[in-house]
């Protein structure tokens, strides 16, 4: 069977990390973040190119070192919603925590925007790892790895199984009969698990793709272990191509350990491609986005979010790197984890380190467009990713990707040249799960 690259579009707004001098730009609305014309322009761009879905990202908790989008912006599904009702073909996925959430009334809210949207609605789970959250909900911690990786996996078995709470056929309407539900396809969930405890049954149908569609975004143990059990779509790392590739081969062998198949499970990575009329403009430009972004004390609030949101500024910057291994287990831990081991084999200082997270690196996603393409089927057909999650900083970016590279993309039969499917889980070339219920009475009935 042929593969098709699949593209997703992930709004940078006034900048988020990495893109700390972006609201200064011109071309940027200092309200991007906030103003939803600006997050209807993007999707109905998108959905022009034939995108696959419009990604928005989140978090609950700030203080006044972070990311210039992150201390203003709009809460993914009440947005979303508001897409929803410009847009007819794009998926619109929303990143919401399963730490910081119950089951019921999320389900339902994502339910929602899958029936205001017409079956396009994905949900991209996420188990927090920002200290600072804990104390916005009531807890003076935050969860261990092992308790919110294990919630996230049960949260996401009862979304799943309220989602089901009707059979597709539950409502015949039937003004003859006077028959408006046929109780006997409206179920209980009447979950009890170590985490939670949840009657329903959930008060809204299925919609036409059965259900929303789950992202996850884990690269650890636990995340990738999540991702292989549950998840029909992943945002995963880039780094390297040989990195991608054994990232991409691991998740999906461990999907099919799962007894799933493993193409059912898309991983699309994140970048931000520049393209320019020449490989050495394209460069430059490049250079130019680092230089403008490299914000020390911004860079050094950023390492902090590896650790849970630790102020490192109480340090001395010129002495040894901190020992906060503590703190790994309740940020980032993955990631902190790294940082610990090459701060200690290279015996860096504190300022060392936070310049290290930031240094710059050369996307191999930069240059002309048939570069740019040339790149991005290389690590296709190298099965590196299945799609891309971009991001740019202008919307005169994206157009100009859109214009130049996606052309170039379709000519070599790797992208669609018009949309096969009104939902989500059609586009990306995803099953709509049957109603365990229905399965049921089939299995019985047989």
């Amino acid at each position: 069977m042929s593969r098709t690259l699949h593209l997703a579009l992930h709004p940078y707004g006034v900048g988020g990390p990495g893109q700390h001098g972006l609201w200064k730009d011109p071309r940027v609305a200092k309200n991007a973040s906030i103003d939803i014309n600006y997050y209807i322009r993007l999707a109905q761009a998108a959905e022009h190119a034939l995108f696959d879905a419009l990604f928005i990202v989140d978090s609950q908790f700030i203080n006044s070192t972070y990311p210039a989008h992150y201390l203003n912006r709009l809460e993914p599904l009440t947005l979303l919603s508001a897409v929803a009702t410009h847009t007819k073909h794009l998926g619109l996925v929303g990143t919401a925590s399963s730490t910081y959430n119950s089951p019921f009334n999320l389900a339902r809210r994502f339910a929602s925007l899958d029936h205001i949207s017409g079956g396009r609605a994905g949900w991209n789970v996420v188990t927090s790892f920002d200290t600072g959250t804990a104390r916005n909900f009531g807890l003076d911690e935050h969860l261990d790895y092992a308790t919110r990786y294990g919630r996230a996996l049960e949260f996401v078995q009862v979304a799943r199984g309220l989602w089901d709470s009707y059979e597709d056929d539950a409502f015949p309407a039937d003004v003859d009969r006077g028959v408006f539900l046929d109780p006997t396809k409206l179920h209980e969930l009447d979950h009890a698990g170590e985490h939670f405890k949840i009657a329903g049954p959930l008060n809204l149908s299925r919609s036409p793709q059965g259900q929303p569609v789950i992202f996850q975004a884990g690269v650890s143990e636990e995340g990738r272990d999540l991702a292989a059990q549950v998840a029909e779509g992943i945002f995963a790392p880039g780094g390297t191509l040989e990195s991608a590739r054994d990232y991409y081969a691991d998740v999906k062998k461990r999907a099919a350990a799962y007894g799933r198949d493993p193409e059912h499970v898309k991983i699309l990575i994140h970048g931000g491609p520049v393209v320019a009329a020449t490989d050495e403009a394209a460069r430059r430009r490049e250079r130019e986005i680092f230089e403008e972004d490299d914000d020390f004390t911004r860079n050094l609030a950023l390492l902090g979010r590896s650790f849970g949101a630790y102020d490192f500024s109480v340090h001395d910057l010129d002495a040894p790197f901190p020992d906060v291994a503590h703190l790994a287990e309740k940020g980032g831990r993955t990631g902190a984890t790294q940082l610990i081991a090459r701060a200690k084999a290279e015996n860096l200082t504190l300022r060392q380190v936070a310049e290290s997270i930031n240094q710059f690196r050369q996307s191999p996603f930069v240059g002309d467009p048939r570069t740019v393409a040339d790149t991005i089927q290389q690590w296709f057909d190298a099965r590196a990713f299945d799609g891309f999650n971009l991001a740019f900083r202008t919307e005169e970016e994206l157009n100009y990707f859109v214009d130049s590279v996606v052309p170039i993309l379709q000519k070599r039969g790797l992208f669609r040249t018009e949309y096969t499917s009104d939902t989500l889980r059609g586009n990306l070339g995803l099953p709509i799960p049957a109603n365990r219920h229905s399965r049921e009475r089939q299995l019985v009935n047989d």
